[in-house]
């Protein structure tokens, strides 16, 4: 009787010893096992007392269009992988709570002022080029767009692609009212437009473009993991557009203490060390940088839109013309993608995404 009645004393005890779970959505490459994820998981968990459990999406975008969808039935606790472009569309979903992380705990670019959404890494738009095949690279935006060297570029979708969302708005910033037309120029140049940056940076990998859309960061990777240093980013005159990555607790979250504490926990050296050579970004606090990051291209003008026109009013371009909208037929399939792309992915997303 008693051998009977052990089984069923465990299944009893068992909730009580369960751990609370923390489920934060990210995108694929930050939970993945080359990613930055598993040492923050490792970290936060002998902290918390509980287990972290990623939610692996495609991209920012289709995070904030997942979480829209789920509304307040949603599982997820933080949402992880939106930037400052989807700020203000994510402010208006009302799905999100104020965080208790005080803004002067990070420090980014231009500042930070938002009490909901805490920033976790940065970084600067920029077309990577390969110094062996491209000796004179464009050193403006304009250039790149206007000029007569018949470039072949690749940069992808702002539908779908947080990238894509972003040389929208560069264009935007650097061109203006001239914008349409500016696009219809660069049109001219590009090979292919892609869904999410691991398709476009696996083409531009195999010798399919001479440009591709990518981060000041990206020769990093290059450099300190493959040792090789003919990769660079193309310094633009205008300057770069900026990216802050952050995250944020839902409202309906059923863990709203340890969102919390995960949110300040992002703000904490056991976060922010797995940035630099995890998701090959700048940290948002004080953290000694790999040998490397000192040779990148520093932009010497921070672009930005206001929040007012960020992505909200610039939207209806995408109907006009005004930017790619749709992906062409690539020219060749992007193959096995080396392992940065993997790691950098922002691929993907909800077709036709709204943002």
């Amino acid at each position: 009787m008693l051998k009977k009645l052990l089984p069923l004393l465990a299944l009893v005890a068992m909730p009580a010893l369960a751990k609370p779970v923390l489920t934060v959505y990210t995108y694929d490459s930050f939970s993945a096992d080359w990613g930055p994820g598993p040492a923050v998981k490792k970290a936060f968990e002998a902290e918390c007392g509980c287990e972290l459990k990623f939610v692996a999406l495609e991209d920012g975008v289709s995070l904030l269009n997942r979480l829209r969808m789920e509304g307040k039935n949603s599982k997820a606790d933080v949402v992880l992988g939106l930037d400052n472009n989807l700020l203000e569309a994510a402010a208006q979903s009302k799905l999100f709570a104020k965080s208790n992380v005080p803004a002067s705990a990070v420090s980014v670019p231009g500042g930070w002022d938002n009490d909901t959404f805490v920033p976790y890494d940065y970084g600067y738009f920029a077309f990577v080029y390969d110094k062996n095949k491209l000796a004179n690279p464009p050193k403006s935006l304009k250039e790149l767009v206007e000029g007569p060297q018949k470039w072949r570029v690749i940069y992808e979708d702002p539908r779908t692609s947080t990238p894509g969302l972003g040389l929208l708005l560069w264009m935007q910033k650097v061109y203006g009212d001239q914008a349409p037309e500016a696009w219809q120029k660069l049109a001219a140049k590009t090979v292919t437009v892609t869904k999410g940056w691991s398709e476009a940076y696996g083409l531009f990998l195999k010798g399919e473009s001479d440009l591709v859309l990518s981060y000041t960061t990206s020769p990093a990777y290059h450099m300190i993991e493959e040792k090789k240093d003919n990769y660079a980013a193309a310094s633009f005159a205008e300057g770069h557009y900026l990216q802050v990555e952050v995250a944020a607790r839902t409202a309906a979250s059923k863990q709203p203490e340890l969102a919390e504490k995960f949110l300040k926990f992002m703000v904490s050296p056991g976060f922010q060390n797995a940035i630099p050579t995890g998701n090959w970004m700048y940290p948002v606090t004080k953290v000694t940088l790999p040998a490397g990051f000192d040779t990148l291209v520093k932009p010497q003008t921070t672009l930005s839109l206001p929040r007012s026109r960020s992505p909200a009013s610039v939207k209806p371009g995408l109907a006009h013309g005004n930017a790619p909208s749709a992906a062409k037929p690539s020219r060749a399939d992007a193959g096995p993608v080396r392992r940065y792309a993997a790691v950098r992915c922002r691929a993907g997303g909800v077709s036709g995404a709204v943002v």
